[in-house]
């Protein structure tokens, strides 16, 4: 039952339109999409399905299974089967949250992380999301609440640079009752999460403040395009730090990056840059404070946030090697170092760690083009603490590193959201 029975459905027509800025896609366009079973992520499915297959490719639906009620295994089954009688192919995704404070939050982001590495697994470089303009207004008032700057009070943008895919929300500008009419007049009911009337949670709160669940008023309107405004100012911002850094950095799959000083200048942009590069080589969410990135680029040396500024007429930026995570095991989607995502399959008892300062003789002498202090902060696989395989030296073998496939894959994202400088796998496959 629409939340407007008056609304009309999104055509496909008026979809397709909004694709337009998120693409290009090219011939046979392989799309995913998160879909939970409520009715704007359903109404996604549907439009995206016959948008691809209009242009000679597919949808893949990924469900995630969150297990935060005892019925979320029944629920994603119930949502895969209404998928399967759409003709829409489907994957159940199941996470493992443990109990604890800031559990949406948790959630939102264990969901996303799943559904990045689903992308990446299957080959699919587009992962299409739902939010609709009253997300898009919800989400500008809780980060104006809590203080966010211009960046934050962009909101959610349309697309967003991942290493593992490009995430795209081509619905932030329509209202949900457009999408409630959709599902309503494909006879589809939707599946209805109850946390979603919750008032327990910040997010619910304002939700039922603002009084509109259908997103068609003028105050949601109005909340989405200030949000749109801030955005496209964001945009800009992005786009001129984009330019910088490919003028300036070299940005290299081992996980370090090459800086030229002066094309890297000595401006607000310039900081900005740094902080970005830190927070790439280091694997950080955030950028360090830009006070700090100004006077390690003042000085044109030492560490920052995880990372190591070597000095001279070209400037390098490394991994600091005391900064480094511990090993982890080397399952399908581990992030080691919050830097490197492993997209093979590995392989049981194996785990992934720094390659270290000693390592044998082979590996020294096939890390010879590697700058000095590159070779330790390499990710490495180990069994029973005896070294494996170096899969960025393709070492021992290219065939030995096959189910070791890594890739550099920052825990922040890349340093711009225009695409520039997004990480690359090493290439074992």
């Amino acid at each position: 039952m629409p939340l407007t029975p008056a609304a009309t459905a999104l055509l496909d027509e008026e979809f397709a339109a909004l694709m337009v800025p998120l693409g290009p896609f090219g011939p046979a366009p392989a799309l995913a999409a998160g879909v939970s079973g409520g009715p704007h992520s359903l109404a996604l499915a549907l439009l995206a399905q016959r948008w691809a297959k209009a242009r000679g490719g597919d949808l893949l639906a990924l469900i995630v299974d969150h297990g935060l009620r005892p019925e979320s295994a029944a629920e994603a089954a119930h949502v895969a089967a209404l998928l399967a009688a759409q003709r829409i192919r489907a994957e159940i995704l199941t996470l493992a949250l443990p109990p604890g404070p800031a559990l949406q939050e948790r959630a939102r982001e264990a969901r996303l992380a799943v559904l990045l590495g689903a992308c990446a697994r299957e080959g699919r470089p587009w992962l299409l999301l739902g939010q609709h303009r009253l997300d898009q207004a919800e989400t500008l008032l809780f980060r104006a609440l809590r203080g966010s700057g211009a960046a934050g009070l962009a909101a959610m943008a349309p697309l967003r640079v991942r290493a593992e895919a490009l995430l795209l929300r081509p619905l932030l500008g329509v209202a949900p009752a457009r999408l409630e009419a959709l599902l309503a007049a494909a006879d589809i009911a939707p599946v209805r999460d109850p946390s979603n009337l919750d008032p327990r949670f910040a997010r619910i709160r304002l939700r039922q403040a603002l009084d509109d669940p259908g997103g068609e008023g003028a105050g949601v309107a109005a909340l989405a395009e200030a949000a749109a405004a801030f955005a496209s100012r964001a945009a800009r911002q992005e786009a001129a730090l984009a330019e910088r850094l490919a003028a300036c950095a070299t940005l290299h799959a081992e996980g370090h990056a090459e800086i030229a000083p002066d094309r890297l200048g000595a401006d607000a942009l310039a900081d900005l840059a740094l902080g970005r590069l830190v927070r790439v080589v280091s694997g950080g969410v955030h950028a360090p404070a830009r006070a700090a990135v100004a006077a390690l680029r003042q000085r044109g040396a030492g560490t920052l946030g995880g990372a190591e500024l070597q000095g001279g007429r070209r400037w390098r930026l490394r991994r600091e090697h005391s900064a480094m995570a511990g090993p982890v095991p080397a399952v399908p989607g581990a992030l080691w170092d919050g830097r490197f995502r492993l997209l093979g399959p590995g392989l049981p008892a194996h785990c992934i760690a720094a390659l270290g300062r000693q390592p044998p003789a082979a590996v020294r002498a096939a890390a010879r083009h590697l700058p000095h202090g590159i070779l330790p902060t390499l990710p490495a696989i180990f069994c029973d603490g005896s070294l494996v395989v170096v899969p960025s030296l393709l070492y021992p073998s290219r065939d030995a590193c096959v189910p070791f496939h890594l890739a550099f894959a920052p825990a922040g994202g890349p340093a711009t959201g225009q695409g520039a400088m997004i990480g690359a796998a090493f290439a074992v496959n």
